[in-house]
C-alpha cells in the first residue's frame, strides 16, 4: 500500500489536488504482486512562467522509481510523470523476465523474482565537509550483474551506478556514454 507525501512550493495542495496525484500515482501498484509498504513522495512547484514540476520519488525495497516532468498545467504534468514511471515499470519487469527466461531457458518463463535487485540505503548529508565536497551519500550495496545495474541506474536518471559485482564480489561501476552507449568500470 502506498501512503503518499505531497508537497507544494509556490502551491497549496487542495484536497483535490491530492486527491487527483495519489489516484495517478496509485496506477502503478498494478504492477506488483504484493503491494508493498511504501511511501510516494510528490513535490508539486509552480513557477513564475505558469508551468508547473512534478516530482514523484517511490523508494521499494529493491528499486527507487522516481519521475519528473514539467508542463503548462500542473495536473497535465502529474498524467506525464504517471505515464514515465509506468514506462519505467514495464522496462523493470520486461528485463528481469527477459534474464529469468535467459538463465532457466526459453521454454521455461520465470515469475518477477525482486531479490535480483539492490537495496540501496542513501543517507544524505548536506553539510559542508570541505570547500569542495559538498554533499555525502553512503550506500549500502547488494550483489547484482552489471545488466541490472544499468537498469537500476537509467530507472533512477543518473549517469553512473555503483554495485558489487555478483560474480567476483568486487566494487564496479556502470556510466552512460557520450556516444548513448554503456560503459563498464572494474576494481580488482
Amino acid at each position: 500500500m502506498l501512503r503518499y507525501n505531497v508537497r507544494g512550493e509556490n502551491i497549496e495542495v487542495t484536497q483535490a489536488i491530492r486527491e487527483y496525484v495519489e489516484k495517478k500515482v496509485g496506477k502503478i501498484e498494478k504492477y506488483f504482486n504484493d503491494v508493498p509498504e511504501a511511501n510516494a513522495h510528490v513535490n508539486l512547484k509552480t513557477y513564475s512562467d505558469k508551468t508547473a514540476k512534478v516530482e514523484v520519488t517511490v523508494p521499494l525495497p529493491y528499486v527507487v522509481l522516481r519521475a519528473e516532468e514539467t508542463s503548462p498545467d500542473l495536473y497535465g504534468s502529474v498524467d506525464l510523470v504517471v505515464d514515465k514511471l509506468e514506462r519505467q515499470m514495464r522496462k523493470y519487469k520486461t528485463k528481469i523476465n527477459r534474464k529469468n527466461r535467459r538463465s532457466q531457458g526459453v521454454d521455461a518463463p520465470q515469475p518477477v523474482d525482486n531479490d535480483l535487485w539492490a537495496d540501496i540505503n542513501i543517507e544524505d548529508e548536506d553539510e559542508e565537509l570541505s570547500a569542495s565536497i559538498v554533499r555525502t551519500k553512503r550506500l549500502n550495496l547488494k550483489p547484482m550483474d552489471a545488466e541490472e545495474a544499468v537498469l537500476q541506474m537509467d530507472m533512477l536518471g543518473h549517469n553512473f551506478f555503483i554495485f558489487e559485482d555478483a560474480e567476483t564480489n568486487g566494487t564496479s561501476i556502470v556510466y552512460k556514454r557520450k556516444d548513448g552507449k554503456y560503459g563498464l568500470i572494474e576494481t580488482d
